[in-house]
């Protein structure tokens, strides 16, 4: 597993230069996170980078993760003196969730310049997230519309780009994309099942082998009834509790299949919300 899955130190010093650069013109930065893995969807240097300036953490695709572990994460970022919304960008009114939460966490600042007499203006944000945690489909929300993709056009960051959200928010054209660290190879396959890295580079079946053990683990009874299986075939190991899907599912010893079948099924929730970074289980304290 660690062996494909690579790090990209090249992109990730210009994604840091990039966001770097662009800080001074913003208030506030938005960090989006996959509520399914609040913490290994985030980038490790991303407090070294964005140093003392506010922040809002955005659980996204809060319609896919475990509603209860959603709630403990909240707090926890909550106690690490972060404030946090839950989202899903696909919904309406994600914009008035998010503009609200951005008013709250500036604003004292916002407080200090009407005491100096400063007019009040719209809030200026950007939006900074690893691949896949719903960044474009947040900013075509937030914006009304659906926007060009302003990264990699040469010219395009001298004149800072704008995009208006109401009379409130105006998001700075996103900056490179922040990658993930793969130093943990439970942290890769997290990524893996979820969709945040790309299938051609990965073993599908060690992606489905993982994603049975987790599901029979914490999510007991959804394996067996989504593949009509008998309530034992969970205590099997999960190798074999692939073999007998893919056999139930008439793909004989077509293992690859069965992988992908399982690997997609999982990703569309068709075996329930889920969320694998587990609330309590030691990862947090890490990062502390």
């Amino acid at each position: 597993m660690s062996s494909v899955i690579q790090w990209f130190p090249g992109h990730m010093n210009k994604a840091k230069r990039e966001v770097s650069e662009k800080l001074k013109y913003v208030d506030i930065v938005f960090e989006l996170v996959d509520a399914r893995l609040p913490l290994s969807s985030r980038n490790p240097l991303l407090d070294q980078i964005l140093q003392q300036k506010p922040r809002l953490i955005i659980l996204n695709k809060t319609d896919l993760a475990d509603p209860q572990q959603t709630k403990l994460w909240q707090g926890w970022f909550q106690s690490q003196g972060f404030l946090t919304v839950a989202i899903n960008a696909h919904n309406n009114s994600t914009s008035k969730q998010v503009v609200q939460a951005a008013k709250e966490v500036l604003k004292e600042k916002r407080a200090k310049d009407k005491a100096r007499g400063l007019k009040p203006r719209s809030i200026r944000a950007m939006v900074v997230g690893i691949p896949n945690v719903g960044k474009s489909t947040l900013m075509n929300r937030l914006v009304g519309k659906k926007i060009a993709q302003t990264g990699n056009k040469p010219g395009i960051t001298k004149g800072q780009q704008w995009l208006k959200s109401g009379n409130e928010l105006e998001l700075l054209d996103t900056p490179g994309i922040l990658w993930p660290r793969f130093e943990d190879p439970a942290v890769g396959k997290k990524l893996a099942l979820t969709g945040a890295i790309k299938d051609q580079l990965l073993h599908l079946d060690d992606i489905a082998i993982y994603g049975l053990s987790f599901f029979c683990k914490y999510y007991p009874g959804k394996v067996a009834q989504r593949y009509k299986l008998p309530a034992v075939a969970e205590e099997l190991p999960a190798n074999e509790l692939l073999m007998e899907i893919t056999a139930k599912r008439g793909y004989k010893d077509d293992y690859e299949r069965g992988s992908e079948l399982v690997v997609v099924e999982i990703r569309q929730n068709k075996l329930g919300a889920f969320t694998l970074d587990r609330f309590g289980e030691g990862s947090e304290e890490s990062h502390e």
